[in-house]
């Protein structure tokens, strides 16, 4: 984010940050066709395991910006903050260790709560075009992580 002084609200997000925040999404997709295409179980089964580890760390990172912007006095502490902060990581550590179609849906429904948390817990005080950004985002990786997981039961994958 582009916050000009301290206090200032970011109008617009640096447009390097902004691409690499899109290509981050790239390995989502990668996965998805992994599951789809790749020829050998154990290949698929891979593509499934990266998207699920990938989908933990990505998560994981997200509740680590609030926590950031706790520290830095950004966003105000409370419970709902700290636990905003700390769930995205414990769902990607059960959705890691369960595995498989429920480790997918598990991180689809930690990206769909968190953004449904970010939008109406601490929305008004985060930047709109950060706002923006992590609506695209979590729409993105819900759809390719659901997908994944629909093409999971194709490809034989538990």
């Amino acid at each position: 984010m582009s916050i000009k002084g301290e206090n200032a609200p970011a109008t617009r997000l640096n447009t390097v940050a902004e691409i690499v925040s899109y290509a981050g999404v790239a390995p989502f997709v990668l996965c998805l066709v992994g599951v789809a295409m790749l020829p050998a179980y154990e290949q698929r089964e891979l593509a499934q395991r990266i998207a699920i580890s990938y989908g933990a760390v990505v998560l994981a990172f997200a509740g680590a910006v609030h926590w950031g912007l706790a520290l830095a006095g950004r966003i105000a502490w409370s419970p709902l903050r700290i636990g905003g902060a700390i769930v995205p990581a414990l769902l990607g550590v059960a959705a890691t260790l369960v595995g498989g179609q429920k480790g997918l849906a598990l991180l689809v429904g930690g990206f769909g709560m968190f953004w449904l948390y970010e939008h109406r817990s601490v929305g008004a005080e985060l930047p709109a075009a950060y706002v923006s950004l992590r609506r695209n985002l979590s729409l993105a990786v819900c759809t390719l992580l659901a997908f994944t997981m629909i093409l999971s039961d194709g490809a034989g994958l538990v």
